[in-house]
C-alpha cells in the first residue's frame, strides 16, 4: 500500500506542480512533491509501528503466562509466584489469576519498537507489585518473554512462559 502511494505522489507530480501558484520557485516546485512522498513514508513507519503493536496484542492475549522464573537482586523468588497464572486481554488490562481463581486485576501495555513492557496491579501486595514498572525485554518468542526492571540499585528479572 505505501508504494502505491508513492507511485501515486510520483505520477502526479507534474499535476501537483502545475496546481501549485505560479509565483513558487522552481527548486520550492521540485521539493513539494517530495515532501508528500516522506509524507506518504512516514505513514508506511506508523503501519509498520500498528502492525508491531497488534502482533505484541496477539501473543500476549493468546492463553495464560506463568512466571518460571523470577530473580530480585540475584535472588530466586521464583517459588513466590506458585500458583499463579497471568491472563492478558486486548483491552490492556490482566489479570492474576491464583489456583484458577482472579486475585487481581491491573493494566498492561507493550512497546514493539523500545522491546519493553509494563503492568500495574494498584494496591496490590507482594507478590504481585513486584510485577509493577516498566519491563525491558531481552529476549522472546510467541511462547516466552524474558525481561529485565531496573530500579536504582534493585534489579529483577523474569520469564513469562505461556501455558
Amino acid at each position: 500500500m505505501c508504494l502505491l502511494k508513492c507511485f501515486y505522489l510520483l505520477l502526479h507530480r507534474s499535476l501537483i506542480i502545475i496546481i501549485l501558484p505560479l509565483h513558487l520557485s522552481p527548486l520550492m516546485k521540485r521539493l513539494i512533491p517530495l515532501f508528500f512522498i516522506m509524507i506518504s513514508l512516514g505513514s508506511c513507519k506508523k503501519t509498520v509501528e500498528k502492525i508491531g503493536e497488534d502482533l505484541v496484542i496477539k501473543a500476549m492475549t493468546d492463553g495464560q503466562w506463568k512466571i518460571t522464573k523470577f530473580t530480585q537482586n540475584s535472588t530466586d523468588i521464583t517459588s513466590n509466584f506458585s500458583g499463579y497464572k497471568f491472563q492478558y486481554y486486548s483491552n490492556k488490562t490482566v489479570d492474576a489469576i491464583l489456583n484458577g481463581v482472579t486475585d487481581r486485576t491491573g493494566v498492561w501495555d507493550g512497546n514493539a519498537t523500545a522491546m519493553t513492557t509494563w503492568a500495574n496491579f494498584a494496591g496490590a501486595p507482594n507478590p504481585i507489585s513486584l510485577i509493577n514498572g516498566t519491563w525491558n525485554i531481552t529476549n522472546s518468542g510467541w511462547t516466552y518473554v524474558e525481561a529485565t526492571q531496573t530500579n536504582g540499585t534493585e534489579v529483577k528479572t523474569l520469564r513469562l512462559d505461556k501455558q
